[in-house]
């Protein structure tokens, strides 16, 4: 099997690839621009040099054609795209162009050159932001509260058009938040988990956050690409909700991460209103019964495991 991943630098691309070069498939991943991208993830890994790794502008429905001719992959993953919900806010544009219109570039690439090729769209939880439910299932009322979140809801629609209209195999992972040690700096995540490492290593900064009462479905990076692997195993295409189903606050995701290094988050927290958005979602989580009983994935770490393996991870 063969399969492409475009953007496999990132979180989920590299943690994917590594599962699939252990199932033997023959793996190929892209980035817009190989030269410059230097795959610390990848190498992280150890699984650069197993890698084809080719450039690729997704916004670009030529290049995108050119590298499924050439490739012939069996599968594609398209894990691109602008990823901040904050940074979508600054960069509408690109976030609704590397998102939508990068899903549709390969939808029409898919119809064009090979529709036996099965796709896989990574979805996001954020398309349920203003929809009132704490926990949403594949039926929720989709009410996006960013652009981001609209970009997202706008490529599921896309996807579910391209499965009924043409016959093509395209489903969508609607995945909600989701960590690891390969996150970058810029998620709140991990700005958490490295300001308290720096902080127990004896450094005088403090945690600036805005609102630490939002609670998320948080889950574990690694089992989520599993997800994604065998949602394009099924016969028939479909959206699936990848999630762990509870929500935990943030004010406790910061609680037991200072607490692994012995420390009293409230000594070092500094509220800051410019990190506070009209358009925060308080509560969001995701109902995975539907991929658990038609595929059989669950999700297993608990938030403390997550937690716990992001700061044995920074410590090393």
């Amino acid at each position: 099997m063969k399969a492409l991943i475009i953007g496999v630098g990132g979180q989920d691309g590299s943690y994917l690839a590594e599962l699939l070069l252990n199932k033997n498939y023959n793996v190929t991943g892209t980035s817009r621009n190989v030269e410059y991208n230097k795959f610390d993830n990848l190498k992280i890994l150890d699984i650069f040099n197993d890698i084809e790794l080719i450039s690729l502008d997704i916004k670009n429905q030529k290049s995108i054609e050119k590298t499924l001719q050439e490739q012939k992959p069996d599968e594609i993953y398209n894990l691109s795209g602008q990823t901040s919900v904050g940074a979508s806010f600054e960069d509408r544009i690109e976030t609704y162009e590397s998102i939508f219109l990068g899903t549709l570039n390969i939808l029409e690439a898919i119809k064009k050159i090979n529709q036996n090729i099965k796709f896989f769209n990574a979805g996001s939880g954020e398309i349920f932001g203003g929809n009132n439910e704490n926990i949403s299932n594949e039926i929720s009322v989709i009410s996006p509260m960013s652009p981001y979140g609209a970009a997202k809801a706008s490529s599921l629609y896309l996807v579910d058009s391209y499965r009924k209209s043409f016959n093509i195999f395209c489903s969508t992972g609607i995945t909600f938040n989701h960590e690891s040690p390969l996150r970058p700096e810029h998620f709140v995540t991990k700005k958490i988990v490295k300001t308290a490492f720096d902080i127990s290593s004896g450094t005088k900064e403090k945690l600036s956050l805005g609102n630490i009462n939002i609670k998320r479905d948080w889950g574990w990076a690694p089992e989520y690409v599993s997800a994604m692997h065998l949602i394009l195993q099924q016969d028939i295409s479909d959206n699936f909700i990848i999630s762990t189903g509870k929500v935990t606050s943030l004010k406790n995701f910061i609680d037991i991460t200072f607490s692994f290094f012995n420390l009293d988050y409230k000594d070092f927290l500094e509220i800051d209103p410019n990190f506070i958005r009209k358009t925060d979602i308080e509560i969001n989580g995701g109902n995975p019964n539907k991929i658990y009983n038609e595929i059989g994935w669950k999700s297993n770490f608990e938030i403390e495991d997550i937690v716990n393996e992001m700061c044995k991870n920074i410590q090393n």
